[in-house]
């Protein structure tokens, strides 16, 4: 089980105005009992919410997502964690920026800062704990010596549960203009991108590689959720586990270029995923990343199967 520790006073890298970490995403979906049945065998455990549901990890008391019922697939908004010490910073930041400040939507009043990004996605600057990462997370396989079986019998396999929300991968019409919006108003800074097809952002106060993902679309929505499990074994693991569900379609098990993490992905009845993640690359608060533009072979994954046609279909534009 992964911790979630509150990020001790000074800790967070002075001078830096930035989001600290996905606090939680909203997704309106036409369905939420089949909804419900996917992210339960997905190994999340789903608690009541007075607008549908909310999903959280074993054994940690944070809300990473919601889903409501509408009348198609549609991501509803995106809400990020910032600093106590960095809140009325942000909204004189906002400000400056021409940001117009919006009421809270129904369902979710808070204390937040809410506007429009430059896709028309709503966001939240709320403060919360932060939730990302502040070292690397190890994952792999562990190897038993001799003598010892390694794998326990299908019929005894524990069922994967992943730890912690990892990142979110969402659409937009322009990454540039993405890119621009989410390092110059929500001070994240940029990994890798490769070209104007997709780009990866990192929180700035150390994050896993990326926390957000933007990928080119002839409309904004929301193509994965990522989901951090420990070892490898989990990961295809967890992919059998949804297979027996009915929940077999998907891109796995392979590795990702930037980022390098071990995945496979699971397609959910609305055309977007759920990806069971291991071992992505970290970037520490304190260091100066260097982001590159990759060419598109290089920016993908470096081995698995070929993904599904429609794997970068934005169901959301139709």
């Amino acid at each position: 089980m992964t911790a979630i520790r509150k990020r001790q006073p000074g800790a967070e890298r002075e001078g830096i105005l930035g989001i600290h970490s996905v606090n939680h995403f909203v997704l309106a979906v036409p369905d939420l009992k089949e909804a419900e049945r996917f992210h339960q065998a997905f190994g999340l455990d789903v608690v009541n919410h007075r607008a549908g549901y909310a999903v959280r990890t074993e054994g940690v008391d944070h809300d990473w997502g919601f889903f409501v019922e509408g009348p198609r697939k549609q991501l509803q908004h995106l809400s990020f964690g910032v600093f106590d010490a960095d809140f009325q910073r942000f909204k004189l930041h906002l400000e400056s920026k021409g940001m117009e400040l919006l009421s809270p939507p129904k369902g979710f009043e808070s204390n937040g800062l809410w506007f429009r990004d430059h896709d028309g996605n709503l966001i939240e600057l709320v403060v919360t704990t932060k939730t990302s990462p502040d070292f690397k997370v190890q994952g792999g396989h562990v190897s038993t010596p001799a003598g010892i079986v390694g794998a326990p019998p299908r019929s005894k396999a524990v069922k994967v549960r992943p730890t912690r929300l990892a990142h979110i991968l969402i659409f937009t019409r322009d990454v540039q203009k993405a890119i621009d919006f989410y390092t110059g108003v929500l001070g994240m800074g940029l990994s890798d991108r490769s070209g104007d097809n997709i780009a990866f952002l990192h929180g700035r106060h150390g994050s896993d590689h990326h926390m957000l993902a933007l990928v080119k679309s002839s409309a904004p929505g929301l193509h994965h959720t990522s989901w951090d499990v420990p070892l490898i074994d989990h990961v295809g693991q967890g992919a059998t586990q949804m297979a027996d569900k009915g929940f077999s379609r998907g891109w796995g098990l392979g590795r990702h270029v930037l980022g390098s993490n071990f995945f496979h992905y699971i397609r959910d009845p609305w055309g977007s995923y759920a990806e069971y993640s291991c071992d992505i690359d970290y970037i520490p608060a304190e260091m100066d990343w260097e982001s590159k533009d990759h060419d598109a072979e290089d920016s993908f994954y470096i081995w698995g199967p070929t993904p599904p046609d429609d794997f970068a279909r934005n169901y959301e534009a139709e």
